[in-house]
């Protein structure tokens, strides 16, 4: 990782920022749209739950797959099967959205875009083998990089930046200990689709729409990459976003970033797991905000800005 660059975009935000309280804003909020986003959430839960080995699933990658070769320069996807601890075998795929390939220095962006197969945290039992439609944990991150191409595409980013679409983050149990989840994520790690790949920084956005939105530093992250952290809050901190990206430590969280730092790759995870619909058939449109989408789209588009 070139630290000096990462180095010197906190030195500047610090300057920006100065000595006033989080909420303060020495940022303009950037020209992110939420309501675009919200509708990239309808469009994907119009496909369905996107549970790997579905008819459903394979619409959801498609639909990702058309919507980023309109914005990006190139887009790559990696297909493979996983054999599962039942002996089921699941056609996977991440899809790899490149802006600007040429440039060396580049920052990373990653979401899952799977739909859980069953929604174990439902209170009636009955419902628990429903799929989770999966609007916030799932469609919202998704749905913040495709809108964020649409700002990419009509400005082209000064470095370069990749958006990684990760398949069967959500599929099996989570343990400990861990079986069948973060397949997309480790599969990435262990096949990189670009030698000595080394971005600047990276950043998980997962679960990023609740329309209650509270963003903790989650404890991997501070622990295996502080400096991106302080990156990511700084930035929220100085666009008057501080009251939802909250300078507190939060839980140590299984997720897509973990492979990836195992890999090496410094990526932290952006994430609200406080939220009362997750693993339920009630992951559903009504419980995520333009307004939230807004939040986490601007920080997005401002890291890029530096």
């Amino acid at each position: 990782m070139r630290n000096s660059l990462v180095v010197a975009m906190l030195v500047g935000l610090a300057a920006c920022a100065g000595k006033e309280e989080p909420a303060t804003t020495t940022l303009a909020p950037g020209p992110f749209d939420g309501e675009v986003a919200m509708g990239y959430v309808r469009e994907q839960l119009a496909l369905g739950a996107r549970v790997p080995g579905t008819a459903e699933h394979r619409a959801g990658g498609d639909w990702i797959v058309r919507m980023m070769r309109a914005r990006a320069d190139t887009v790559i996807e990696q297909q493979w099967e996983h054999r599962t601890a039942n002996g089921t075998v699941l056609p996977l795929r991440n899809i790899f959205a490149r802006f600007r390939p040429e440039a060396t220095e580049r920052v990373l962006y990653v979401t899952h875009w799977d739909s859980r197969p069953r929604s174990e945290s439902a209170t009636d039992t009955a419902r628990r083998r429903l799929p989770v439609p999966g609007a916030n944990d799932g469609a919202s991150g998704t749905a913040m990089l495709v809108a964020l191409g649409d700002l990419l595409k009509a400005t082209p980013p000064r470095i370069g930046v990749d958006f990684l679409f990760v398949d069967g983050e959500d599929y099996g149990e989570f343990g400990p200990p861990e079986v069948d989840v973060l397949l997309g994520s480790r599969y990435f790690a262990e096949h990189l689709l670009v030698p000595n790949y080394q971005p600047l920084f990276g950043v998980l956005w997962d679960m990023v729409g609740d329309r209650d939105l509270r963003i903790d530093q989650e404890s991997n992250s501070l622990r295996q990459a502080p400096e991106v952290v302080t990156l990511v809050w700084e930035t929220a901190r100085a666009l008057g976003y501080g009251k939802t990206f909250v300078n507190v430590e939060g839980l140590a969280i299984t997720d897509d970033h973990i492979p990836l730092l195992e890999r090496g790759l410094r990526v932290i995870d952006v994430i609200d797991l406080e939220y009362p619909w997750h693993h339920t058939p009630d992951d559903t449109i009504d419980k995520v905000s333009a307004g939230s989408l807004k939040i986490v789209g601007d920080v997005a588009w401002a890291l890029l800005q530096r």
